[in-house]
């Protein structure tokens, strides 16, 4: 690219994020998932963004041109790891912990999730987005957890049950509201970890 195409309007060089602070942006993100959460994504719409956040539509697609890159880009900015800082110094502790921390905050992601369910399957950069920011990076902090606790010898790091731990753990955030109607609290976590995660493992 030359210097003249760097200044020239919509060319590679130019920053489309340029016009839009990032309070500004933050504000487009929490509205968009937040409606995701109220009515489903297919009842979101661009021009219904727009209304909410008092700004023109004709902004909103300048910026991400469509609504599932839109989406993508508000799931991608809530990448955090949250099961990161914890370390208890057991893995009992560790598990007990993660468990806490996932009945914290399981009601808005698991809204988001159940709310994107049938969207993702439609669409590959939601999936990858969605993934990007509730999924793997819980995924890779868990998987941590766990490798401390076989290099301190607390459980066998050939133990078979070490493998489906993340399944036990997501999956209970996931299934309970439609078996029981109730996210998964912390008490509950808590609970099923010392009921269900902690003997496969050979933990007290």
């Amino acid at each position: 690219m030359t210097s003249q195409d760097a200044g020239r309007p919509g060319s590679a060089g130019t920053s489309r994020r340029s016009k839009i602070t990032p309070e500004r942006e933050r504000e487009f993100f929490d509205a968009v998932l937040d409606r995701i959460r109220e009515c489903g994504y297919d009842a979101v719409s661009m021009e219904g963004i727009a209304a909410r956040t008092r700004c023109s539509k004709s902004t909103l697609y300048r910026q991400w041109r469509t609504k599932p890159r839109f989406v993508a880009a508000a799931l991608r900015s809530r990448r955090q790891a949250r099961f990161a800082g914890i370390d208890t110094g057991t893995l009992a502790g560790d598990l007990r912990e993660a468990a806490r921390c996932a009945g914290e905050w399981s009601p808005k992601d698991t809204q988001l999730l159940q709310a994107l369910g049938h969207a993702v399957l439609q669409d590959q950069e939601l999936a990858e987005a969605l993934r990007e920011a509730l999924v793997d990076p819980e995924l890779a902090a868990l998987e941590e957890i766990l490798r401390r606790g076989a290099e301190r010898g607390e459980v066998d790091a050939g133990n078979p049950a070490l493998a489906f731990v993340p399944a036990q753990i997501f999956g209970v955030l996931r299934v309970r509201p439609m078996l029981e109607g109730r996210h998964a609290d912390p008490d509950y976590l808590v609970r099923f970890v010392e009921a269900a995660v902690l003997p496969a493992l050979g933990l007290p």
